[in-house]
C-alpha cells in the first residue's frame, strides 16, 4: 500500500505527558532572556566565554535601554560583582549582522535602575566595549540582535591588566637614545597624588610613566604623537610623586623640549587629552640643533642706508629663543633686539656680521655673512645751455657730472620743456672717472631748436643721470634743469 509521505508529516505528533505535541513547537527562550534572569558572572572565573542561540530570545520594554529593543530587538542579560576596581572588556562576535551590546551599572532597584555606561551597535562581525568598573558594583550586559534577527552569539567577558608603567613607582626606564615605545591606556589609571599635567584639559584615568637619567648634560625632546586621539605629556623632576615638581608640559602632538643635568632622574608623565584611552606613543631623543639664519635690506647698502638686519632663525624642537646676538663686524652690536635690528656704517667695506640665537632650553646656534657696503654716488654739477637760440638753429647742450667714489657707466637723459611736459631730446650713456676736486665729466648733447620751441618765448633743459648696475646713494642730486634758453618768434 502507498504511503502518502505529505499527509504523513502533516500529522505526525509524538506523544509526551499524555499530550500531543507537536514536532514544530517554538522552543524555549534562553534562560538569561530577561533582566531578572540574567546569568550571573563570577569574577573569579574571568575569562568567560559562552555561545548562545537567541532565536527565542524576546525583549522588555524599560526606561533606560536604546540599543536594541527599540528596533524589535531580542536580547539575553548577564550580570557580574567585581571584587576589585578595574577595566574589564566585552567581546560579541554573531552570526547575524545587526548586533549591539549595552552596559549598566546598578545604582538602584530593577531596571529603572540601570545607568548607561555605554551602548554600542555594530555590524556584522566581532566587536566589543570596554568598560571601567569599581569594586563592590554590580554591572549589568545586555546583548543581541537588533529587527528581530536571529542566530547565534558568543559573548567574552576579560580582564583588561593595566599597563606595566601605570603607577609612577613602576615607571619604565629609558636606557638609550633614540628611545619609541607603544603601550594600551585603556586600563591606565591614576594614583592618590598624582600631579595633574598643567597643559591638558581632563585627566580621567590614563596615564603611564617613564624614568630617564641623562648620561650627559644637554637638552632632550620627548613626544607623544597623535594616535587616534591626541596624548598630552608632561615632564618632572624629584624623586617621589609627592615632590615633583614640573619643568613643561606639551600636548596636541607638541614637542616638548628640556634642558637636563647628567645624573639627575627625570620622570614622564602621558596620557590621552580629554581622557582618551587606547594606544600611547612615546618617543624621546637627544633635541635637534637650532639653525640661525638672517637676511638685510637693503641688499647693496652704503654708509647713508640704516640696513635693516631680520633675524630668520629656527628651532625644530619647539621652544623659541631667549636672545639674539647680534655683532655688526665694525664694533656694533645689539642684544635681544627681537626680529629687526638696524644699523649704520660710517664707511665703506666688507663687514663679517654675526647673529648667535640662544634657545629657552640653552642650545645655541650661530651664522654669519659678509655685508658689502659700497656707496655709489654721482651727481649733476650743471647744464650749460645757450641764453638764446633761433628756430631752426643747432646749439650745443652740457651735461656735467661730479663723481668723487668710484668709476662708473652713467646714462644720462636729456628732456626739454613743452606745452605737453617734458620731451626727451637725447640719451648719453658714457664712462664716468673718478675726479677729485668737484672736476666734472662733461656729457655733450646738440640741439636744433624746433617752431615749437618758440611759442612761448623761451625753454627749459632738464638733464637725469643714472648709474649703470648700481644703485646710487643720493638719487635727490641725479636731476637738474637749466635756466631759461630765449627763443624769439
Amino acid at each position: 500500500m502507498r504511503i502518502d509521505l505529505l499527509r504523513v508529516l502533516a500529522i505526525a505528533a509524538v506523544v509526551a505527558g499524555g499530550l500531543l505535541v507537536p514536532t514544530g513547537a517554538r522552543a524555549a527562550p534562553p534562560a538569561n532572556d530577561a533582566f531578572a534572569d540574567a546569568t550571573t558572572i563570577n569574577p573569579s572565573s574571568l575569562p568567560f566565554s559562552e555561545t548562545i542561540l537567541i532565536d527565542e530570545a524576546t525583549s522588555e520594554s524599560w526606561p533606560v535601554s536604546n540599543c536594541g529593543v527599540a528596533n524589535d530587538g531580542k536580547d539575553v542579560w548577564y550580570a557580574i560583582t567585581p571584587t576589585s576596581s578595574g577595566t574589564l572588556h566585552v567581546g560579541v562576535n554573531a552570526s547575524f549582522y545587526y548586533q549591539f551590546v549595552g552596559i549598566y551599572r546598578q545604582d538602584g532597584s530593577g531596571l529603572a535602575g540601570l545607568t548607561t555606561l555605554t551602548c554600542n551597535g555594530w555590524f556584522y562581525g566581532q566587536s566589543g566595549a570596554t568598560f571601567t568598573v569599581n569594586g563592590g558594583s554590580t554591572y549589568y550586559i545586555e546583548a543581541g540582535s537588533t529587527y528581530a534577527q536571529s542566530g547565534s552569539l558568543t559573548l567574552t567577558l576579560q580582564v583588561v591588566p593595566p599597563p606595566v608603567n601605570d603607577n609612577f613607582a613602576n615607571a619604565t626606564q629609558i636606557d638609550s637614545l633614540p628611545y619609541t615605545d607603544s603601550v594600551d591606556s585603556t586600563a591606565a589609571g591614576i594614583e592618590s597624588g598624582e600631579p595633574p599635567l598643567s597643559c591638558g584639559y581632563d585627566q580621567s584615568g590614563d596615564t603611564v610613566w617613564y624614568s630617564f637619567t641623562p648620561s650627559q648634560t644637554g637638552s632632550y625632546t620627548a613626544t607623544a604623537p597623535y594616535s587616534g586621539f591626541y596624548p598630552q605629556v608632561a615632564v618632572y623632576s624629584g624623586s617621589t610623586l609627592g615632590t615633583l615638581s614640573e619643568i613643561g608640559c606639551r600636548t596636541l602632538g607638541q614637542q616638548l623640549t628640556f634642558h637636563a643635568n647628567v645624573g639627575t632622574t627625570y620622570y614622564f608623565q602621558v596620557g590621552g587629552l580629554f581622557g582618551a584611552r587606547g594606544t600611547l606613543n612615546f618617543n624621546l631623543n637627544v633635541a635637534p640643533a637650532p639653525t640661525a639664519g638672517f637676511y638685510y635690506s637693503p641688499s647693496d647698502p652704503s654708509i647713508f642706508d640704516p640696513i635693516q638686519f631680520n633675524d630668520q632663525a629656527y628651532d625644530p624642537g619647539g621652544n623659541g629663543f631667549s636672545s639674539e646676538a647680534w655683532d655688526f663686524g665694525d664694533g656694533g652690536t645689539a642684544l635681544n633686539p627681537g626680529c629687526c635690528p638696524t644699523h649704520h656704517y660710517s664707511s665703506d667695506g666688507t663687514y663679517r656680521v654675526t647673529l648667535t640665537v640662544t634657545t629657552t632650553d640653552g642650545r645655541v646656534a650661530s651664522t654669519s655673512q659678509d655685508v658689502l657696503v659700497k656707496t655709489h654716488d654721482v651727481s649733476i654739477a650743471k647744464v650749460t645751455v645757450p641764453q638764446s637760440a633761433s628756430v631752426g638753429q643747432t646749439r650745443p647742450i652740457t651735461v656735467g657730472l661730479v663723481n668723487a667714489r668710484y668709476p662708473e657707466t652713467v646714462q644720462v637723459h636729456l628732456l626739454k620743456s613743452s606745452a605737453a611736459g617734458w620731451q626727451e631730446v637725447g640719451v648719453l650713456t658714457q664712462y664716468v672717472p673718478v675726479r677729485g676736486g668737484n672736476r666734472t665729466t662733461n656729457f655733450g648733447f646738440n640741439y636744433t631748436f624746433a617752431p615749437e620751441d618758440s611759442a612761448t618765448g623761451r625753454i627749459n633743459f632738464q638733464a637725469i643721470a643714472t648709474i649703470q648696475g648700481a644703485r646710487d646713494a643720493i638719487p635727490a642730486d641725479n636731476s637738474f634743469t637749466s635756466l631759461p634758453t630765449r627763443v624769439p618768434h
